[in-house]
């Protein structure tokens, strides 16, 4: 261990109804592998808000955010990157929403997310010892056992930030897909086109997928066309989206991959009615409890049908994230994703933001 002066401030989250509280942080204690990071840019998640607002359950007091891009500090003398390198202070990063242990059964079998000792950037409670444990701070103490990656200094910091959560959920997501079936040439259909399902989009197209994405929201339903969709659905017009993936795949059997990135228990159930046989459906947005889907099992069967859930990601995700990211940000407009760019002591305005659902994600900025 050695302690490493800072002068950081981070934005605590006392609990539900109560706004944030600017803690200064003089000193951390790293250890060998820890890293510091001062935050660039932090973006809010959805489920920043929901922690917020009292939607899920989270520990108070705590540090909320994980999604954000920063440069090193100061690095313990066995800090190493996803990849291997020694990391040096200076560089700029991106780390993963989580730190696991490595030696846990679940770790062992490659789901180091579900880790038996998790600790998560953003949902943990605020203790001494672990003061910098989210991004809405000026700077972030990062832990051994959490996947880091060096990220290019030309690719803005908006494009980058949410990669530690939004696109390297979305990169495991393809993975788990094509695990049952390539995405290329087959129509991809996407439910949700927030974040999640935008970037779902423009990761599938740039598989070479030709993508039908279904959402309620016309101006989403727009957006969708900006990162890839050939075609968008109004999901509640009736027959519009079978109609819309029968045009997309006019040999009738292109259709094998859904993506449910909204938790909308209609979505669900759409992104399961429509698999073709030999299908695979990833369900990604049902994080909160939204009631249950019917499922025909003689139809699963019969179908050879293939339901995936994924949960945050494993390292290679978050590398497959930045490397998607930096080949493809000037091709879609990850960049206009983040709105309004607000100081880090207005926290509590930027989650009320966010809130309101206008731009997919609301930024801060260390001032």
């Amino acid at each position: 261990m050695s302690r490493t002066d800072v002068d950081a401030v981070a934005m605590v989250w006392p609990g539900v109804g109560e706004p944030h509280e600017a803690r200064p942080v003089s000193s951390v204690e790293l250890a060998a592998a820890d890293v510091l990071v001062r935050v660039e840019l932090a973006t809010v998640c959805g489920s920043d808000v929901h922690t917020a607002l009292g939607h899920r359950s989270g520990p108070a007091p705590s540090v909320l955010g994980h999604e954000q891009v920063g440069r090193v500090v100061a690095a313990g003398p066995h800090a190493r990157t996803a990849d291997g390198a020694q990391v040096t202070p200076g560089t700029r990063v991106v780390w993963s929403v989580a730190a696991s242990c490595g030696d846990c059964a679940r770790c062992r079998r490659g789901i180091g997310q579900k880790c038996a000792h998790l600790r998560k950037y953003g949902h943990s409670a605020w203790s001494p010892d672990w003061e910098l444990a989210g991004g809405f701070a000026t700077h972030v103490h990062v832990l051994a056992g959490t996947a880091l990656v060096v990220v290019p200094d030309d690719v803005p910091a908006s494009v980058l930030a949410p990669a530690s959560c939004a696109t390297a959920t979305v990169l495991a997501a393809v993975r788990a897909a094509e695990r049952v079936q390539p995405l290329a040439g087959q129509v991809v259909h996407v439910t949700g086109a927030g974040m999640l399902g935008l970037t779902t989009a423009a990761a599938a197209t740039d598989r070479g997928a030709a993508v039908v994405v279904s959402d309620p929201d016309p101006r989403r339903r727009e957006a969708a066309r900006a990162f890839g969709a050939v075609a968008t659905v109004d999901p509640a017009v009736p027959g519009a989206t079978a109609a819309a993936l029968a045009d997309a795949d006019p040999g009738g059997d292109a259709h094998t991959v859904a993506f449910e990135m909204s938790g909308a228990k209609a979505a669900v159930a759409a992104a399961l009615e429509h698999l073709g046989v030999g299908g695979v459906a990833v369900l990604v947005g049902s994080v909160s409890p939204a009631g249950t889907v019917d499922l025909d099992p003689e139809r699963v069967v019969r179908n050879l049908l293939t339901v995936r859930g994924v949960h945050n990601y494993a390292p290679e995700d978050l590398l497959a994230a930045v490397a998607f990211l930096e080949r493809s940000w000037r091709r879609y407009p990850f960049e206009g994703l983040v709105g309004d760019v607000l100081p880090l002591r207005d926290v509590d305005a930027a989650l009320d933001l966010a809130a309101g659902q206008g731009a997919a994600r609301v930024g801060l900025a260390p001032e």
